[in-house]
């Protein structure tokens, strides 16, 4: 073969330079990332005396690549039950880190004398951190047991879905010049829509197919069925208008709660390893040692405000939210930093022409630096906590550790609110579920019906047969949660009647809906009103004979 394609000779570059790099930060006992993003500013078009690739769009393609890799990993390590353990925590302190940072570069946006749509971007960029740079420092630096970076995961995920919520924002705000809460909620019903489907269907349908196949999964087979079904919640998520990240991730938690999780683990660890270095070094790659110089004042006004600013809303979110001081800090001091979310975020004010030109670049600046000081950062965060434990007067010692203590211990909540969160559980998860196979009945069903078959036969066998399909989530819907001790002690309450009624209400509301509107798509309204009335009349009764609560 004479002639190498590009791919070729820009892989072996990428990789030979990295290699090189990996090798002499072994040897200094520094983070290797950092050695791949130096490897990423030698080979880049930015450095003309050092051999440079040929073809960017053969490198971003690999970076993605090693984008969803990491998140599939780390979904293989952090599974949906250990998110769900941090929920709480990590909503807070994420919320409290992406309001406090965008208000925070916002403000610096305006005090450098920047445009409005500038200073929106800058706070947007500076709302969240990077989940693949933190989660290779964490990784390097063997604390991915500890507390503080379970957290960390937790927070980094949760960042992922606001990151949703953002661009939608952006974007709107962009094109429109106006807020759409209307747009941003229905992406968030979606979005919630579509991880609640997700997940309820990956927990029962993955592990019965990786059960029924066992004899067969070799460690070639195992590692191909795990990555295609990666790729393939890759797919869905990209089509529904997702990250693809978060598609990757989705797929790693529901893989996570089979028995096969630390076999796939191992099997997709050096695939893992190769695409993200080849992430890592595309990152390097996009700083700009000229630009850097040009706007040296902003981005060391923004670098230091992302770092102070970080530790700062994250603590605090982590604290407020039942945390250790030292959790807290530790927390902080590893979420100190922007990434790829960032440049998704600046790229998108350049493609929709809302942003200035220098925009981009001084956000790579600022990445590039915050990843180098991530990993001692990381490192230096339980010093720092003890130098800071040891200044501090005794008495504001003993209120956080108080507040702290307390916090924690709220965690034994009573009957009322297990049943209450019974009931919004049980609401989300099966109004998901009867609102997917109403969209399915619709789109495939309902047209396969009116093409083929005689309308009012037709019609009236696809209304039955969904109904039937749907009624045993009907009956979940209703009925589910209150068959447990704890909504017969607190049924047993006068003073808890009424927010039992309501509760029962708004699931007998939801029935009714998804009912009419299944109905609606095969009859007409009245019909459908009817239908619905007799359907849940019958209910009733047979809900009455099988009743064990009044």
């Amino acid at each position: 073969m004479n002639h190498l394609p590009h791919l070729i000779t820009d892989l072996a570059l990428i990789l030979g330079v990295a290699a090189f790099m990996t090798l002499l930060f072994k040897w200094l006992k520094q983070p290797l990332v950092l050695g791949y993003i130096i490897a990423g500013v030698f080979v880049s078009s930015n450095v003309t005396w050092f051999p440079s690739i040929t073809e960017q769009e053969n490198v971003t393609v690999l970076a993605e690549i090693g984008v969803i890799f990491l998140l599939f990993s780390l979904g293989l390590e952090f599974s949906f039950r250990k998110l769900a353990q941090v929920g709480g925590s990590s909503s807070v302190s994420a919320m409290v880190e992406a309001i406090g940072m965008s208000a925070l570069g916002y403000g610096i946006g305006q005090l450098l004398g920047w445009k409005t749509m500038d200073s929106i971007y800058l706070g947007a960029a500076l709302a969240v951190s990077s989940t693949t740079i933190i989660i290779k420092a964490v990784e390097e630096l063997g604390l991915k047991k500890k507390k503080f970076a379970t957290l960390v995961f937790g927070i980094l995920i949760v960042e992922d879905l606001i990151t949703i919520g953002i661009l939608v924002l952006l974007t709107t705000l962009s094109v429109s010049q106006q807020f759409d809460g209307w747009e941003m909620s229905l992406s968030l019903l979606k979005l919630v829509f579509f991880l609640i489907l997700w997940f309820v269907v990956g927990i029962f349908f993955i592990p019965t197919i990786l059960k029924k196949a066992r004899k067969l999964m070799n460690d070639e087979t195992l590692l191909i069925v795990s990555v295609s079904m990666c790729l393939l919640m890759v797919y869905l998520a990209a089509e529904v208008g997702f990250s693809y990240a978060l598609g990757a991730f989705v797929m790693g938690s529901l893989l996570a709660e089979t028995t096969k999780a630390e076999r796939i683990e191992h099997l997709v660890k050096p695939v893992k390893d190769l695409f993200g270095a080849i992430f890592f070094v595309s990152v390097g790659m996009m700083i700009d040692i000229q630009t850097m110089g040009e706007y040296a004042v902003p981005i060391l006004l923004i670098t230091v405000a992302c770092i102070v600013g970080k530790i700062v809303t994250t603590g605090v979110g982590a604290f407020i939210s039942g945390n250790s001081l030292k959790v807290s800090l530790q927390t902080g001091m590893s979420l100190a930093q922007i990434g790829e979310f960032s440049f998704i975020i600046a790229a998108l004010g350049a493609s929709l022409g809302a942003t200035s030109t220098f925009l981009y670049p001084v956000i790579v600046a600022v990445s590039g630096i915050t990843t180098f000081t991530t990993p001692y950062l990381i490192k230096s965060g339980g010093v720092f906590y003890e130098w800071i434990d040891r200044r501090l007067p005794e008495r504001w010692r003993k209120s956080l550790t108080r507040y702290s203590s307390e916090a924690t211990t709220i965690t034994a909540a009573s009957d009322f609110e297990k049943v209450l969160k019974s009931f919004i559980i049980n609401s989300l998860i099966f109004s998901v579920l009867l609102g997917a196979i109403v969209y399915l009945s619709s789109t495939y069903v309902s047209p396969w019906v009116d093409a083929n078959t005689d309308y009012a036969f037709g019609g009236i066998t696809a209304a039955f047969i969904t109904l039937l399909v749907m009624a045993p989530l009907v009956w979940g819907l209703v009925v589910r949660n209150e068959r447990n001790e704890s909504f017969a002690r607190i049924y047993a309450q006068q003073k808890y009647r009424g927010p039992i009624w309501v509760m029962r209400g708004i699931k007998l509301a939801l029935s009714v809906f998804f009912i009419i509107f299944l109905l609606n798509r095969f009859f007409s309204m009245n019909i459908a009103m009817w239908g619905a009335v007799v359907l849940m009349v019958m209910f009733a009764i047979f809900r009455r004979k099988n009743s064990t609560i009044v």
